[in-house]
């Protein structure tokens, strides 16, 4: 009988017990959070240019240019452009233009304002292919219009002059209070026509053929009598020039400077070119530096004989 009682009482638990189980409610599983996909990122477009190095440029959308040259990363964003497609920011400007076959690029430090390019750092290039996702070209010019720049603007050359193709001389001067103007040229003495744009590279020589290093070469926008005057494309047919104008002073400066130093001759590279051209050019500049102005398709009136 007791055996009986007990495994009653037992069978009685295992009962209540299923039956709590089956009560009790499920409890809900917690939600999988989706997991964010990685950010899709923009390939990255290598860009040859003259100097040796390499200007990678990536494209994200359709109004913004990631630029990696020399170690340095810049962001861009889209700007006006007569032409091709151009983005300024970080301190640089960007323009690129597809042509015969070629995407030509022009990478130029940004002036005071922050908006144009008035110094040409490096001129690239890439063989042209399909458009770029992202890539926006500024509007087209009219068949048989010639491109305008953005005022002031640089527009990428499509045969950048080198020196091998170009003679150097003298031209017309002015002088007075003191201070001295020279314009000189740069003749295309080559077959095919070629573009200068920016500045030309200056340094003087003594008469043992050492350079000067005590007179500096400073980039001048403008020119003596027209301050202010952003770098243009040039375009130089064969046998035609271009100008640039150097300005000094021969009046010692305030450190008691008695005397100035004799350069003999002057020798001057494309902008973008390591090949120099040289000409005879005695003169006695004060005060430590040259100023020098951008090429320009003529000569100032004002400075000439």
């Amino acid at each position: 009988m007791m055996r009986r009682l007990t495994a009653y009482v037992a069978i009685a638990a295992l009962v209540g017990v299923a039956a709590c189980q089956q009560a009790e409610p499920e409890q809900p599983v917690a939600p999988v959070e989706p997991q964010a996909a990685p950010a899709p990122t923009a390939p990255g477009v290598g860009y040859a240019c003259e100097s040796g190095a390499t200007v990678e440029a990536a494209y994200p959308d359709s109004s913004t240019a990631q630029l990696t040259y020399k170690g340095q990363s810049y962001t861009l964003r889209t700007a006006q452009a007569a032409s091709g497609a151009r983005y300024v920011g970080s301190g640089v400007e960007w323009w690129t233009a597809n042509r015969d076959g070629q995407e030509s690029a022009t990478l130029s430090r940004l002036g005071p304002n922050e908006d144009v390019g008035v110094a040409v750092l490096e001129r690239c290039s890439r063989p042209a292919s399909a458009p770029m996702s992202g890539m926006t070209p500024g509007p087209q010019p009219m068949p048989g219009q010639t491109p305008t720049p953005a005022p002031g603007g640089v527009l990428p050359a499509s045969m950048p002059c080198k020196g091998p193709q170009l003679k150097l001389a003298a031209e017309g001067g002015d002088a007075g209070a003191g201070n001295r103007i020279r314009n000189f040229s740069l003749q295309n003495v080559g077959t095919q026509a070629c573009s200068l744009t920016g500045y030309p590279g200056v340094t003087l020589l003594d008469g043992q053929g050492r350079p000067l290093t005590a007179i500096r070469a400073d980039q001048s926008p403008g020119s003596y009598f027209r301050q202010g005057q952003a770098p243009t494309p040039v375009n130089v047919a064969p046998q035609a020039k271009a100008y640039f104008e150097v300005a000094w002073t021969v009046v010692p400066d305030e450190t008691m400077q008695k005397s100035c130093p004799s350069a003999a001759t002057l020798r001057a590279t494309a902008p973008g070119d390591t090949a120099t051209i040289s000409l005879p050019f005695a003169f006695e500049p004060c005060g430590g530096k040259v100023r020098v102005s951008p090429i320009r398709a003529e000569a100032d009136p004002q400075a000439a004989t």
